[in-house]
């Protein structure tokens, strides 16, 4: 039985944060809407309370039911969940003087308490709320405080239960692994056996007892999730998988030639269909960026269908289904309104009556490329930088065409190969260029010029929630800048977007 934690969301922001602090060392966990009802058995080692948006004080507060844990089980209140257990069992909290947010340092930390082992004085914390825990109950007991806050940290007497009124699972923590490893091993007991190899092992045994001899379809997409998904479905059921990889017209310059060879190499049975004319086709005179996300998504799901259905007996629908695309539809405001129309492949299973298996629906990104790894995937496929399911259809603003699509895969293909010959691919999490619907006047050796411009975006991320954009060298941005203007024909300007997430999105449709 894998052992694990439970993480209870009460909405915050920084909830996936902390289970990839968790995972980062080699803990199993999962995250669970508060409301849920969780079943704690043995295997449960503990649990955690996020932070919350909300304030213990207003009317529709999250209230967990935590019969089975508090007092029971290792338990860690981080932020609102601090103030939750504070407030509803005697304590209160009230609004702060002052909003309490950004870096703080603590001043004072009881020793011999495990949760703060080797925890350094004056440590830096961060802080972000607007109430403050005023009083506790008498069986708690304050073991760390800031300048301007008296109860930083508790702990209750008699229960390994604690309170964080900061987030050790931000980055401005500095000490923060540290409190989160003292709480997930030292106080809970685990094992840190939750490395690739142990998932990759038990991953294909579960994949072999649940599909058998079944025959499974899986759509590529020539990124990181599909490309794992697949090799892992291929070494537990071997030639029963059959790979489709759809070229839609709007993939990056020799994409579709270039992914193809790799999964030869890979050892995968892979068909590859060229529907790109239809594509095209059908996205003529369309400029509403989600309505062209759903003809890319109609169309895909129908040539998909049509190819999977020339293979006899097939069972299953394999997808490359994530960690975050799982707590995204059990949020706990409830599934996301609009889910994005490419995401995976949606639509699919129904129309084609087929079980679903998602081989990688327990892991994080960063996981992901980490098993991939000892997959020996190769990094080509492994540190691609992510890539939107409508490709470039989305990068060009307005509607597409042939032309559009070609101009842009020349541009595309210049700023990416720029970034690899420079060394500054893998300090980018995504790059994008994006072809804009405006003309503007240049010069062009004695003649005026009338044409396109295009803009340059690179971010640097962890996993796509926030992203920061990055600080490419003066001397890089002007030779790509050149580069474009002088060998792509209809471009005479470039632009580079300096806006982050949020408020900007990543990709501009």
């Amino acid at each position: 039985m894998q052992e694990k934690l439970i993480i209870l969301d009460f909405g915050s922001q920084y909830t996936q944060l902390i289970a990839r602090r968790i995972r980062e060392l080699n803990v199993y966990c999962e995250i669970f809407p508060f409301n849920k009802k969780i079943d704690i058995d043995a295997s449960v080692k503990g649990v955690i309370l996020s932070g919350s948006p909300f304030s213990v004080r207003d009317a529709k507060a999250p209230l967990p039911d935590l019969t089975n844990v508090k007092g029971k089980i290792p338990l860690l209140g981080i932020c609102y969940g601090a103030q939750y257990l504070a407030h509803y069992f005697g304590g209160e909290v009230l609004p702060s003087s002052t909003r309490e947010y950004g870096r703080a340092n603590l001043q004072f930390i009881k020793q011999g308490v495990h949760l703060l082992k080797d925890i350094s004085e004056n440590s830096q914390v961060w802080m972000s709320h607007g109430d403050t825990i005023a009083r506790i109950p008498s069986n708690y007991e304050i073991i760390a405080s800031t300048s301007d806050v008296l109860v930083g940290a508790y702990h209750i007497k008699d229960e390994t239960t604690f309170g964080l009124q900061f987030h050790p699972e931000v980055f401005h923590t500095t000490e923060g692994l540290t409190i989160l490893r003292n709480f997930v091993v030292t106080i809970c007991g685990c094992h840190q056996n939750w490395t690739p190899d142990s998932f990759i092992e038990s991953t294909i045994s579960g994949l072999k007892n649940k599909i058998g001899d079944d025959k499974v379809v899986l759509g590529l997409s020539g990124g990181v999730d599909s490309s794992v998904a697949a090799v892992l479905l291929h070494k537990a059921i071997g030639i029963n998988l059959t790979c489709i990889f759809v070229d839609n017209g709007l993939l990056r310059k020799n994409e579709f030639k270039s992914v193809l060879e790799s999964y030869k190499y890979l050892g995968l049975n892979v068909i590859g269909v060229d529907a790109s004319q239809k594509f095209i086709s059908d996205l003529k005179g369309v400029y509403d960026p989600e309505q062209k996300r759903k003809i890319i998504g109609r169309d895909f799901i129908e040539i998909f269908d049509e190819e999977a259905h020339k293979i006899q007996d097939v069972k299953w629908l394999g997808q490359g289904t994530i960690y975050p695309d799982v707590i995204e539809s059990v949020s706990v405001n409830g599934p996301s309104a609009t889910i994005k129309s490419h995401h995976n492949v949606g639509g699919l299973p129904e129309k084609m009556k087929l079980k679903i298996v998602e081989p990688l629906n327990l892991l994080f990104k960063d996981e992901v490329r980490r098993v991939g790894k000892a997959l020996e995937i190769p990094t080509n496929i492994l540190n691609r930088h992510p890539f939107p399911g409508p490709g470039l259809g989305i990068r060009i603003i307005g509607d597409v065409t042939a032309e559009k699509v070609a101009v842009l895969q020349e541009v595309d293909n210049i700023f990416i190969e720029g970034l690899k010959t420079h060394g500054l691919y893998d300090q980018v999490w995504q790059a994008a260029a994006i072809l804009l619907p405006i003309q503007s006047v240049g010069v062009m050796g004695d003649e005026r010029t009338y044409e396109n411009v295009v803009a340059l975006r690179a971010v640097s991320s962890t996993d796509g929630m926030t992203a920061d954009w990055c600080h490419l060298p003066y001397e890089f941005l002007a030779k790509i800048s050149n580069d474009i203007i002088n060998k792509v024909k209809g471009v005479n300007r470039v632009v580079y977007d300096i806006s982050s997430k949020p408020p900007a999105t990543i990709e501009w449709e």
